[in-house]
């Protein structure tokens, strides 16, 4: 994957240098886009909060077999519900559902009085999607909660996101077809494209996939389970063969994604473009949706651009976007808990 990077003549005095700045590829990219990261000290986990300004129209995509989520039903387009403050991506299983409070506490807390007089108390509506990762660091009653989300709000910027294992991403993992103790580090990873037209896509994804994690460019499997010399198996060849394989329990693993755009589109078309963009996990991880996957993509659409909007163009661009991401979480990712790596890897 290649990152875009632009160099600046800065004409301050004979003696200035030419100074690379890197654009911003990630999430924040897209205008009224805030992500904040809080990582627990005490444990590999954490939560990453995407806060929207002024609200958005969103939809989600569910393919996984048991997601584990909060306000997702509010999306579908037959529901009444046609906007959302945030979403909440959280590890800690079940439990780390409680991180959403903390991002709703934070936003009441910041509701205008001209809004509380005119419209009355808002519930601010915060949708939110957790993954498993109890089993890493050996401490399990440790697990993001409503202060972790607020922490994380408070934190949220525009700035680039940070990547890798921090965040949600902190404590996940990829590659359990040979068990827990061949995974490698799994982690949080964004993506963001803009076309000249002034269209922007961009994707944040924590992968924490039963599967490996292969680079779609080249087919190659940077991260995934590994064999008994410490390098990669390769999902791929051991299901061709028919290789005993060591899975984990149901829903103790999942990819999470939010893709936004900057495009004016309807709470249907915010639905079919989280569908579409979910098929970049199975782009990048192999296998994907499997039982024991509980996979989950929010669409988010600012509406700041009104320009020409296609569902499809966008859908096909957040998919790719899905894919980079995917792909970065895991090159990005550092060993926790002695996890592994791909950057470990010889």
């Amino acid at each position: 994957m290649i990152r875009a990077t632009v160099v600046l003549l800065l004409a301050a005095g004979p003696a200035c240098a030419q100074q690379p700045a890197t654009v911003n590829a990630t999430l924040t990219a897209i205008d009224g886009i805030r992500v904040g990261h809080h990582t627990l000290a005490e444990r590999p986990t954490g939560c990453t909060v995407i806060l929207v300004d002024g609200r958005a129209v969103a939809g989600v995509a569910q393919r996984g077999s048991a997601p584990g989520t909060r306000d997702t039903d509010l999306l579908l387009p037959v529901n009444a519900a046609d906007r959302i403050d945030a979403v909440t991506l959280s590890g800690g299983s079940a439990f780390g559902l409680d991180a959403a409070n903390g991002v709703m506490r934070f936003l009441d807390e910041r509701q205008s009085w001209l809004t509380r007089l005119t419209s009355g108390m808002d519930v601010p509506t915060v949708s939110s999607a957790v993954l498993i990762d109890l089993w890493v660091g050996g401490k399990p009653s440790i697990r993001p909660d409503a202060e972790c989300g607020y922490r994380a709000a408070a934190a949220a910027s525009r700035a680039p996101v940070a990547e890798g294992s921090v965040g949600a991403g902190a404590g996940a993992t990829v590659g359990k077809l040979t068990g827990l103790d061949r995974a490698m580090k799994g982690g949080i990873g964004s993506a963001a494209l803009a076309l000249p037209s002034g269209l922007r896509v961009a994707a944040i994804v924590v992968v924490n996939a039963l599967g490996d994690v292969v680079d779609p460019s080249t087919g190659a499997v940077v991260a995934g389970a590994r064999n008994d010399a410490g390098g990669l198996a390769d999902a791929r060849r051991l299901l061709r063969a028919g290789a005993a394989l060591q899975r984990t329990r149901v829903a103790e693993n999942t990819t999470l994604g939010v893709v936004a755009t900057n495009a004016l589109l309807t709470k249907a078309e915010a639905n079919r473009v989280a569908l579409m963009a979910d098929d970049g996990i199975a782009r990048a991880v192999t296998p994907a949706h499997t039982s024991a996957d509980g996979d989950t993509v929010f669409a988010i659409a600012t509406g700041q651009w009104r320009g020409a909007a296609d569902s499809s163009v966008i859908g096909a661009l957040a998919a790719d976007l899905v894919a980079e991401a995917i792909v970065r979480a895991v090159r990005q990712a550092t060993s926790v808990a002695a996890v592994p790596a791909a950057r470990d890897l010889k």
